[in-house]
């Protein structure tokens, strides 16, 4: 076939795409045509008209239905991916005829998402009813990468790692503490070094988390190793793991506080300089940001501790 031609934003038929994604699923043109109330033969000729635009087969067609192309797995990763784009298109678009009037894309670390946003973010929507916010949690270096990917308007976490060449504000700090068992050798101390701890099992968050990625540094700058027992993915099921007796671990002191006032656990400062962290927010340009974004950004940017504030 000859190569594609230039302009596909022109030429490419929507209605096209979602038949071949059809087509692909149930892996047969006569059961996609049945659910998709179209004649077999016109989705067939549509099908050929898709690959003559595009310049290459996309499915080899059987006696037992179809199986695809390199060049045809290739086209459905992509267009699942304009299809779901133009669902949540709608999807939003909807929501300003219904009377919301703007969204912002947020996505957040745990850390944040725990401790700080629940609070924040339900000041900042009393005060602006029609704006929506779209919250995602995740690590701190996915955090990042959506936000430089575009994935999200604005990012809140810790930067530790740096940012590249995004933007930051500052939001929040936190601090790290050591939590124990009540009862535990350690649960008596006023404060303990990180170094202290590890002759004991350890709970642990995902390996990728920068609470996890800080303990691993702080113990490989030591010429030691975590003795990391169990990993969890949650602040909320370490504490349940360390009252279990699996170990101690290391969590934020807030979400410590909100999660765990029973007593039977306790709380330990850390006095490593690491355990004193910033969270920040993060855009790839503030200034550009759309209007609702950059109130949510105003907003959070005053919840910083004084002295912090750029």
């Amino acid at each position: 076939m000859k190569s594609a031609p230039p302009n596909l934003t022109r030429r490419l038929d929507l209605a096209s795409l979602q038949l071949f994604v059809a087509v692909c699923e149930l892996g047969s043109i006569g059961k996609a045509a049945e659910r998709e109330f179209i004649a077999p033969s016109a989705l067939s000729k549509r099908l050929s008209d898709l690959e003559t635009t595009l310049g290459t087969a996309l499915l080899h067609r059987h006696s037992r239905g179809v199986h695809l192309t390199p060049a045809g797995q290739n086209l459905l990763h992509h267009a699942r991916s304009v299809l779901f784009s133009l669902e949540r298109m709608q999807s939003e678009l909807s929501e300003y005829a219904d009377g919301v009037r703007g969204q912002v894309r947020m996505h957040a670390s745990i850390s944040a998402t725990v401790q700080f946003l629940p609070e924040d973010l339900g000041a900042f929507i009393r005060a602006h009813q029609g704006i929506k916010i779209d919250l995602e949690e995740h690590l701190s270096s996915e955090v990042i990468r959506a936000v430089q990917e575009g994935a999200a308007d604005l990012g809140v976490c810790n930067t530790a790692d740096g940012v590249g060449e995004l933007q930051t504000r500052p939001y929040r700090q936190d601090q790290l503490v050591l939590v124990v068992p009540a009862g535990h050798a350690l649960a008596d101390q006023g404060a303990v070094a990180f170094e202290e701890t590890l002759a004991f099992d350890h709970v642990g968050l995902h390996s990728n988390s920068s609470i996890y990625v800080a303990m691993r540094q702080a113990a490989a700058a030591l010429g030691q190793s975590i003795r990391l027992r169990i990993q969890v993915t949650g602040l909320d099921a370490m504490g349940r793991m360390i009252h279990n007796g699996l170990g101690i671990g290391v969590m934020p002191l807030r979400a410590f506080t909100l999660m765990h006032s029973s007593g039977e656990l306790s709380a330990v400062a850390l006095r490593d300089p690491w355990a004193t962290r910033q969270i920040e927010l993060v855009a790839r340009d503030f200034s550009t940001l759309p209007r609702t974004a950059r109130l949510l950004v105003d907003h959070l940017t005053a919840m910083a501790p004084q002295g912090t504030k750029a």
